[in-house]
């Protein structure tokens, strides 16, 4: 069986070469991010994400993180590794190695020293021009399959939220939310979110 090419060497996404796992990510040593949904590399954008975008990852971080304080749930922003599994938590047999922009963990059992190992319960995708495909389709089925309760979608231009609910393992989509509307999560028993609040003041 021929080896696995260095993968510095193949282009993105890097299917041409096998399926990867879990152990072969942590082998590498790469010079830029990279997620692996179902064995299969994508490389993140080389430059830094926009200024937008991180306006909302840290005023959506600090709300969930004031309202999780002294409780079980743990926020966390990206670069954080999530591992979302199958049937093993074996690294050789971990497919999916992605780093949502915000997730909420709510069982102590799924952290380690190397993220989160298992479904997060709620996680929080931004679109950014690079990542539409990836965060719509490839996300979507990974995080449904491996039982996200919540996904969330903003699309920080258009100023828009499109919550997914899991509901008998496959998501229900919410109406496309907007500025005027506030947003009960399902998992997060209290955390309501007020949409002229996030994204006020980040033009």
């Amino acid at each position: 069986m021929e080896e696995k090419k260095d993968c510095n060497q193949l282009k993105e996404p890097y299917t041409e070469y096998g399926r990867y796992t879990y152990a072969d990510y942590l082998s590498w040593e790469l010079d830029h991010m990279v997620e692996l949904i179902k064995g299969k590399v994508f490389k993140q954008a080389a430059a830094a994400p926009r200024r937008i975008h991180q306006g909302l990852v840290l005023k959506l971080g600090s709300k969930l993180l004031n309202h999780l304080a002294n409780k079980p749930c743990k926020v966390y922003p990206a670069p954080f590794d999530v591992r979302l599994i199958t049937n093993s938590r074996k690294p050789n047999q971990i497919y999916t190695v992605v780093q949502p922009d915000i997730c909420v963990v709510c069982d102590p059992d799924k952290l380690d020293e190397f993220g989160c190992i298992g479904a997060p319960d709620l996680i929080v995708e931004i679109l950014s021009p690079s990542n539409n495909r990836k965060e719509l389709q490839n996300k979507y089925e990974v995080y449904e399959e491996s039982g996200v309760l919540e996904y969330w979608i903003i699309h920080p231009y258009e100023k828009t939220l499109l919550v997914y609910t899991l509901v008998d393992r496959q998501y229900t989509p919410s109406r496309l939310l907007t500025l005027g509307d506030k947003v009960a999560s399902n998992c997060i028993q209290g955390f309501v979110l007020d949409l002229d609040e996030l994204f006020e003041g980040l033009e």
